[in-house]
Parts: C-alpha cells; sequence; structure tokens
C-alpha cells in the first residue's frame, strides 16, 4: 500500500531525491565509493558544497553582500549563535513569542543578555500571530518565527524594524517567495522542505557580524564558518548532498514561485474541508493558518477511534497532532503531493458518511 506522508519533521522527500540519494551512497559519481566515505576535501564533494550554495543563492534570489552556509546543530543551535553573533555585550533584543520553538530561542538569548518578548500569543495556546506590536529602537536585533509546526500558524506579513531582522523559517523556507533582502539573518533546519535532519541553513549579511564587542567560540562564530565555506570542521555530508538534490529539483519543477502556487492549491483544499465538514474544526486562526502545517480537531473526540481507523486504513501516516495541542496535524511540505491530500480529505468524508 501506498503511504501518505504527513510527518512533520523528519518529513516527505520527493521520491526521486531518495532514489539518487540512494545510489550515491553505493557508488557516488562513478567513484566506486560511497558519498559518506570520501574526503569532504575532495573536489568532488567540494562541488557538492559549491552546487548547494548557488541552488540557494538563485532559488532565493539572495543579493550580494550575503553568505550561505550549510552548518550543524539544527535550528536549537541557532537560537545560541544568533544571540552570540548579534547582541552587544550589555545589549538588548526584541524576540516574538509565537510558539513552542520561538520561546526556545529567546530562552536560549536570555543566557546572553536582555531580551524584550514585544508579544506573545500564549494566551491562546499560541492560535495565532499577534498584530500591531511595538519593536523598541533600541535593540539589537528582532527575532521571529515564520511558521510554527506545533500550533500550524504562519506569518503573512514581516514587520518593518530599523534593528536587524532575524527569522528562523526552519519550516517554510523554500515553500513560498520572501525577499532575503528585507531580513539580515535567515536560519532553517533542513528536516522540512529542504533534505534529512543533519544540517542547517543559514543566510547571513556579511556587514553585520564581528559588532559585538564579545568573544566567540571558534563553532559558534559565522564568520569562522564563512572563512571555511562551511567546512571548519567535517560537514555533514549526506544531509547537504540530499539537501542539493532537493533544491535541484525545486528549480526543475520551476523554483520557488511554482511550487508557492502548488502549494496553496494543497492548503486550500484541506482548509476547505476542514471548514465544510461539521466533524472538524481547525485550530488555528483563519487568518493565520499556515500552508505548511495544516492542525485541526474532531468536533467530537468519541469520533476519534472511528476516524482513526479510517485514515490508518487508507495509508496515511504521521497525522497525530503534538501532544500539546491534540487532535491532528497534516504537514504538507513542498514533495507532499496533492493526490495525498485528497486521500486525506476522502478519510475525513467517509466519516462523515
Amino acid at each position: 500500500m501506498k503511504k501518505h506522508n504527513f510527518s512533520a519533521g523528519p518529513c516527505i522527500l520527493p521520491q526521486d531525491v531518495l532514489k539518487k540519494a540512494s545510489e550515491a551512497v553505493l557508488n557516488f559519481n562513478g567513484l566506486d565509493l560511497s558519498l559518506i566515505e570520501i574526503s569532504h576535501r575532495s573536489k568532488e564533494f567540494v562541488e557538492v558544497m559549491e552546487n548547494a550554495r548557488n541552488l540557494v543563492k538563485e532559488l532565493l534570489n539572495v543579493p550580494n553582500g550575503y553568505s550561505v552556509l550549510f552548518l550543524q546543530g539544527g535550528a536549537s543551535l541557532e537560537f545560541l549563535m544568533t544571540a552570540y553573533n548579534l547582541l552587544k555585550v550589555d545589549g538588548k533584543a526584541a524576540y516574538l513569542d509565537t510558539g513552542a520553538w520561538a520561546a526556545k530561542a529567546l530562552k536560549e538569548a536570555k543566557l546572553l543578555g536582555e531580551i524584550d518578548v514585544v508579544a506573545s500569543s500564549k494566551d491562546k495556546t499560541y492560535n495565532y500571530i499577534p498584530k500591531n506590536y511595538a519593536i523598541p529602537a533600541d535593540v539589537d536585533y528582532f527575532h521571529c518565527t515564520s511558521n510554527n509546526t506545533i500550533y500550524g500558524t504562519q506569518i503573512k506579513e514581516f514587520p518593518k524594524t530599523d534593528s536587524l531582522l532575524v527569522c528562523d523559517m526552519s519550516s517554510d523556507i523554500f515553500s513560498k517567495q520572501i525577499d532575503v533582502s528585507k531580513f539580515d539573518l535567515i536560519y532553517a533546519g533542513a528536516q522540512k522542505n529542504m533534505g534529512p535532519a543533519g544540517t542547517t541553513l543559514v543566510i547571513v549579511k556579511d556587514s553585520i557580524l564581528g559588532k559585538t564587542g564579545r568573544k566567540i567560540p571558534s563553532m559558534l562564530d559565522y564568520q569562522v564558518h564563512i572563512n571555511k565555506d562551511s567546512m571548519f570542521n567535517t560537514p555533514p555530508v549526506f544531509p547537504v548532498y540530499v539537501s542539493m538534490l532537493t533544491l535541484q529539483w525545486l528549480k526543475d519543477l520551476g523554483g520557488v514561485a511554482a511550487i508557492e502556487k502548488i502549494n496553496e492549491e494543497k492548503a486550500a483544499l484541506l482548509y476547505a474541508e476542514i471548514d465544510r465538514n461539521p466533524l472538524f474544526k481547525g485550530f488555528a486562526e483563519v487568518e493565520d493558518r499556515s500552508l505548511m502545517n495544516v492542525t485541526f480537531n474532531l468536533t467530537n473526540e468519541e469520533d476519534k477511534e472511528a476516524f482513526d481507523k479510517i485514515w490508518n486504513a487508507a495509508g496515511i501516516s504521521g497525522i497525530k497532532g503534538h501532544r500539546s495541542v491534540g487532535g491532528y496535524r497534516a504537514s504538507i511540505y513542498n514533495a507532499m503531493p496533492i493526490e495525498s491530500i485528497q486521500v486525506l480529505v476522502n478519510a475525513m468524508q467517509q466519516l462523515e458518511k
């Protein structure tokens, strides 16, 4: 039976990418050596790293003056690296609290300085994005999380600020068009839309670095990684390679503009059923609904056993909601085909019947 993978991450990847990646593990580029056993200093892997970085620049129209890095540690390490590299000694930063990951980011930053939480949606279990908040003029940077995987909310319009703008785009990077020039630092774990867990994409404006007045450990210093072309230490060769393949797949599909249109169609199909079907209700506020993570609950919890049997029988996987929200979460990242969305819609309609 075909599986329909709605996992929140590590998540679905294109089948063509998985096939090419598996072949490379056995025999990479006809070398009769595995991708994961060749030197990361070899010209073959240096070419992989360069291709991956260039695809990021091309797909997101990254302006001159920005560096693209593939690092390790996930977004969780970026929570700390952001503060180390941008928060001045005795400085202050502003954070928008829109979910569990945003809260973890500000927790790490508090280790290094004063943090001003400008707004929070914790009062309603993070089911909306705060609006009309003020960002203080005296902060070193403002940090936000573009898409909240657990709660199914997404920032539709980013605030204007005179301070540096930092964004964790782990779960919606490459899913829609963005103007990179409006941001000073973007970071994203690979395991949602780009590749397997193990590498983290960082896009940083070069001119903002080296101004904190603090000593930064080498592994946490963006400038060190820029100087070494993402190879200060042995890079995660397999995740970088699979990310390169996924970015090439996206380019061949027509790029970010093309996938954005597809993603809008997929989300519209599923949200329409949630709103139409009296047995279901959406969790997130309508205006803040995510195009990547669709969160919903049953109107009557007594239907849970019956619905779980239906979607399991249909080959659906990974739609159980996060424990803090309950219900269901359908993660519909770039590689999720619309046919799988229809299978879930059919399951919801079967429960209704």
